[in-house]
């Protein structure tokens, strides 16, 4: 009796990249790549047809709606397929809001594409699949939970360096400027900073935001 295979959809915006999982995955036993999406949108419909196990999700998709915010529509549905993220961007501004949204893995595009396969695997098991980075970070978090940036505080971080002022971040997040205030100030706490230059240099060197 011939097993079933697990049934793959590939969402990424760079047609490149597409071919080159298909590439990958198609020579392994006992998976099937069933469709492609070029953005979250067409991710998030192709995924309600009932013939996905496992959604490969990239983060970033140009305009519109994000990886996190398409895994978070995907999972949100009764027998929903698993959500697989491949990206390349590890920071926590990155992977923590793609782990929230449900994302069942999370793995970088420069693993080894027997790396690659057993994720899938492991994902479509219902198992969690992180690649060590991420699983590194993660576990740091648990540790000392008190050094460690919220997701908000990530979020606002991000913001500054990107070189918004406070009133900008507060428009942008829906906070009043003492909000983001306060956030900055417990960053710089956590961080062990006194400015905003060293708090983006010191989070981007720690991975905590996206260089």
């Amino acid at each position: 009796m011939t097993e079933t295979p697990v049934r793959l959809l590939l969402a990424d915006d760079h047609p490149v990249v597409r071919a080159g999982l298909r590439a990958v995955l198609e020579t392994e036993p006992g998976l099937e790549v069933v469709a492609e999406a070029a953005t979250a949108e067409e991710a998030v419909a192709r995924a309600a047809h009932g013939d996905i196990d496992v959604v490969l999700m990239d983060l970033q998709f140009g305009k519109g709606m994000n990886g996190a915010e398409a895994t978070a529509a995907i999972a949100a549905r009764p027998g929903a397929p698993r959500v697989l993220v491949v990206t390349t961007y590890d920071s926590d501004a990155d992977t923590l809001p793609a782990i929230e949204a449900g994302a069942t893995g999370y793995l970088l595009k420069d693993a080894p594409p027997e790396d690659l396969a057993d994720a899938v695997r492991t994902a479509a098991a219902g198992r969690t699949a992180l690649a060590p980075a991420v699983a590194d970070r993660l576990m740091n978090r648990l540790r000392t939970p008190g050094t460690t940036l919220t997701r908000r505080e990530t979020e606002v971080l991000a913001l500054v360096a990107g070189g918004l002022s406070n009133q900008a971040i507060g428009r942008r997040l829906h906070l009043t400027e003492g909000t983001v205030k306060s956030h900055l100030a417990r960053i710089y706490a956590k961080l062990d900073v006194d400015s905003r230059t060293a708090a983006v240099a010191t989070a981007a060197s720690l991975g905590l935001i996206r260089r």
